[in-house]
């Protein structure tokens, strides 16, 4: 029979309530929010860091598009759609978990938008990263091109974004909002600084969920619209294609995907981690 004495020391030993999920987060000790980024910042201009990062996302939106385009000019050529599953799993996959590596926002425009929304980058930096995104979509796109030759290249579109037949303006706007909350949200939590703070393991592991939620949204939403869930990739992708089936949509891959990342900064900022409130208090 055990002693009362042994008990009481298992019992203060093992609580019976672990704490859990965010609650689990509140109990890092000493650990401080970091102050939102400045709307503007001029010092960035001098900043090495700062031109540094803008070569990263040029770099990492270039060959974002440079994969998923002959990515989806593979699939089109296949005879079977399902044999191609795989391929496709590896390039959207590993690809984003390489770009996650890269840099923050990964060259995808609606995560920098995300990012600035929730005061972690600068609007200086926002602008410019986007841009520089922007100019790698056109160049990754237009190098393409040259690879497969005019004619090839726009039989399979360009990689265009688009609407697909069947489908309403509505359906893709709403595809591309839902298929961007799901990516930038897993960007937040992947990347939150909080949980970076409780597991040293979190920041290696990073850009295994955003890799793999790009390769799932693509799943999702290539049926509907080819994926956008990136404006500069959609833009580049329209610019160098050039036709009136990329334009016409146009609009539904730059409104779609800052919708969905404003609606997934508001979620993790204010919802899940409620940080404005922490700071009343």
């Amino acid at each position: 029979m055990e002693k009362e004495e042994d008990v009481k020391v298992g019992a203060n030993k093992f609580s019976e309530r672990q704490p859990l999920g965010t609650e689990a987060q509140s109990d890092i000790k000493d650990y401080k929010e970091p102050p939102p980024a400045p709307l503007f910042e001029p010092g960035e201009l001098k900043s090495w860091s700062f031109y540094r990062a803008g070569i990263a996302e040029f770099i990492a939106t270039f060959l974002f598009l440079y994969i998923t385009i002959l990515t989806v000019m593979g699939v089109n050529r296949s005879t079977s759609k399902c044999s191609s599953v795989g391929i496709q799993g590896i390039a959207w996959s590993f690809g984003g978990m390489i770009f996650a590596l890269v840099y923050c926002t990964a060259g995808i425009s609606a995560v920098t938008f995300g990012l600035f929304l929730a005061r972690k980058l600068s609007l200086t930096r926002a602008i410019f990263y986007i841009v520089m995104q922007c100019l790698g979509a056109i160049c990754g796109a237009g190098v393409v091109k040259g690879f497969e030759g005019n004619a090839r290249y726009e039989l399979f579109n360009g990689g265009a974004n688009f609407v697909n037949p069947g489908y309403t303006k509505g359906d893709g706007l709403g595809a591309e909002i839902v298929g961007t909350f799901v990516l930038v949200y897993t960007v937040f939590s992947a990347t939150d600084a909080k949980r970076n703070a409780r597991d040293s393991h979190v920041p290696i592991l990073a850009p295994l969920p955003i890799g793999f939620a790009v390769f799932l949204v693509h799943l999702a939403t290539i049926p509907i619209t080819g994926t956008g869930i990136n404006p500069a990739r959609s833009l580049g992708a329209a610019i160098i294609f050039n036709r009136n089936l990329a334009w016409d949509d146009h609009w539904i891959f730059w409104v779609g995907p800052f919708i969905g990342a404003a609606l997934a900064a508001v979620y993790h900022q204010i919802v899940i981690r409620a940080i404005p409130f922490k700071t009343r208090a």
